[in-house]
């Protein structure tokens, strides 16, 4: 008798399907909807990969030398003769190690495109947020786009990319858990529970890599207080205040038992329990939130702000059209984030992260709901695409974008030493090298740093970016000097200086021109130096 082929042949049967299974995960793969992901990220990676321009970034580096040289974490300045042995408090130690080595090993490029890829992590993340709510695709890589452009200002290779980073992974975690309390009237799913568990080792590495660690124990209070009103909004259920209370303490109490356990472990760093009081000192310093650019408000009458208004606007207004209602904690979590971003440039990162996934959820549903474009929401991606289709995918959406990337960080290691001499007074540093007999010099705030890196231990500076170190009386001493006050002879001859290191547009530069104690001893176009006669 005759048998079936399917079963003369099962091996060949078995085979057919699985390259049918196998082609169809490929078509998937390389089709132009997946594939604009890896675009979007590659954008993303390109336009966060420039020269270091950070005027803080040279004594990060020379502190991740100083902690590999000497296996120890100081703890007092180093640095300086105005604050030398003055309590520091090395909150981003481990950072500055990650920094030295990866200068160490790769180079510029290297600690360029790692920082970068950090920076790329964070909004793949917030992408998969948004991806998670039932967003496009294409709205998602906009919306994510658009929050790339909107933290513009803040790029670089500098500890805060790894907040930027850990902060984006905070969101995610907490929002599973706080949609799954929403989804379900028993509370979140187990496997959401356990994640929350998560944030207490993110915590322990986010506290010795940078002390915005403070931001997630603040998600997780956010977090906490949008649960519970998404829960007394939600309202019904049991009758009777008890059974109330019952339901929405087991929603709460699990985040209330995460943070305790994350504030324990933040003493677990080399400056032990001084890291408790250390943010608020930072956020309290009116020196700092007066002087420093970063802690001011986004000035929106420039241009690398305007990308920070249209996402603002596009976020409410996408929240506000969208036929699909927003969770009241998730318009907690918009609103806080939006507050903290118009106070300071800082915060900027906070806001994008946290409107990025709202932006694409409303905004598609917006799109949708007008459009009656639910059949291309739901993609057919699996459809049959000819060998030359998948081929020019390949090509036009992979190896270009990887093909840019690569051009962009060889451009911006060749380019680095150029940067360096335009934005920091190489050439002046130079020739301080072969003054020993020059004294304490005075130099400019955004010049410490470099300073540091280039003339530590031989020459110690009179101020530095670490504002934190000097306090608020020894920067408004320097501000004061620098700005040609009454009493500008006083700071430099209380502190003993014998040389001063400025820009030459600076009033103390044209005082100490026309005074017959000091004589200029050299200038260029970004840097002018006079020694006491």
């Amino acid at each position: 008798m005759e048998l079936p082929a399917r079963i003369i042949n099962p091996a060949r049967e078995e085979g057919g399907a699985r390259s049918r299974l196998t082609g169809s995960r490929l078509t998937v793969a390389l089709s132009s909807r997946r594939l604009i992901v890896f675009v979007m990220l590659a954008s993303v990676f390109t336009m966060t990969a420039g020269a270091i321009t950070d005027p803080d970034f040279w004594w990060h580096l020379r502190t991740g030398q100083l902690i590999f040289e000497t296996r120890a974490i100081p703890r007092a300045d180093v640095f300086s003769f105005t604050a030398h042995g003055w309590e520091w408090v090395t909150h981003e130690w481990l950072t500055e190690v990650v920094m030295f080595g990866l200068y160490r090993l790769a180079g510029w490029g290297g600690l360029v495109a790692a920082f970068s890829l950090v920076m790329t992590a964070a909004f793949w993340i917030a992408y998969g947020r948004a991806a998670r709510r039932g967003a496009h695709t294409y709205v998602a890589c906009a919306a994510a786009l658009l929050g790339a452009l909107a933290t513009m200002p803040i790029w670089g290779v500098r500890p805060q990319m790894f907040s930027f980073l850990f902060t984006s992974v905070f969101l995610l975690i907490l929002d599973d858990y706080a949609r799954s309390c929403d989804a379900g009237r028993d509370g979140a799913s187990l496997d959401r529970r356990r994640a929350l568990w998560l944030l207490v080792p993110l915590t322990l590495v986010w506290v010795n890599m940078h002390g915005g660690f403070a931001l997630g124990l603040g998600l997780v209070v956010v977090t906490g207080a949008g649960v519970a009103l998404d829960e007394l909004s939600r309202g019904g259920g049991e009758p009777g205040k008890a059974a109330a209370f019952r339901r929405l303490w087991s929603r709460v109490r699990p985040l209330c038992f995460v943070f305790a356990a994350c504030v324990g472990v933040v003493p677990l760093n080399p400056s032990g329990v001084r890291l408790y009081s250390y943010p608020f000192e930072t956020i309290n310093s009116q020196a700092m939130q007066k002087y420093i650019v970063e802690w001011f408000s986004p000035d929106f009458h420039q241009a690398n702000a305007h990308a920070l208004a249209l996402l603002l606007f596009a976020t409410f207004a996408a929240l506000a059209l969208s036929p699909k209602r927003a969770r009241a904690g998730e318009l907690l979590l918009v609103c806080v984030a939006a507050y903290a971003a118009l106070r300071s440039w800082r915060n900027i990162p906070f806001f994008a992260l946290a409107a990025t996934p709202a932006l694409a959820e409303h905004g598609w549903s917006f799109i949708e709901a007008r459009a009656r474009a639910r059949r291309d929401a739901k993609g057919r991606v699996a459809g049959k695409m000819t060998t030359a289709q998948l081929a020019m995918n390949v090509v036009l959406l992979v190896c270009l974008p990887v093909a840019l990337c690569a051009a962009k960080l060889a451009s911006v290691a060749r380019a680095q030493a150029t940067v360096e001499a335009e934005k920091f007074p190489a050439a002046a540093v130079e020739f301080m090298r072969g003054r020993a007999d020059a004294g304490p010099a005075f130099n400019s705030y955004g010049w410490g740093g470099y300073l540091i890196w280039k003339l530590y231990p031989g020459r110690l500076v009179f101020i530095d970016g670490r504002a934190d170190v000097y306090g608020d009386a020894l920067l408004e001493e320097y501000l004061s000097a620098e700005s040609g006050e009454k009493d500008w002879r006083k700071t430099l001859d209380d502190h003993a200086v014998r040389t001063v290191m400025i820009r030459p547009d600076v009033p103390l530069a044209s005082l100490l021109s026309e005074d017959v104690a000091w004589e200029k001893g050299y200038e260029d176009k970004q840097a002018v130096i006079f020694f006491r006669r």
